[in-house]
C-alpha cells in the first residue's frame, strides 16, 4: 500500500461548566466571567474557551447583564 498520512487531532476541549455540573451561570460573579471576556472587553467565542454552545450562550447573557448593571465594561481604552 502507498504512503499512509498519520492523522493527528488536536484533543477536543470539555466544557467547564459542563465538567462542574454548573445549572446557573451567575452574572455577578465577575472571577468567572472575567476569564471568557478578552483583554478588550469582547466576549471570547466558542472556539476559543471551549464551552459547548448551550454554556456558551449563558454566558454572552450573564456578561451583557453585567455590562447593563455597570459591573463590567463595554470597553476597556
Amino acid at each position: 500500500m502507498a504512503y499512509q498520512r498519520k492523522r493527528r487531532g488536536r484533543r477536543k476541549r470539555v466544557c467547564s461548566f459542563c465538567a462542574d455540573n454548573v445549572k446557573v451561570i451567575d452574572y455577578k460573579d465577575m472571577n468567572k466571567l472575567r476569564r471568557y471576556v478578552s483583554e478588550r472587553g469582547k466576549i471570547l467565542p466558542r472556539r476559543i474557551n471551549g464551552n459547548c454552545s448551550k454554556h456558551q450562550r449563558a454566558i454572552t447573557i450573564a456578561v451583557k447583564r453585567a455590562r447593563h448593571i455597570a459591573l463590567m465594561p463595554y470597553t476597556l481604552d
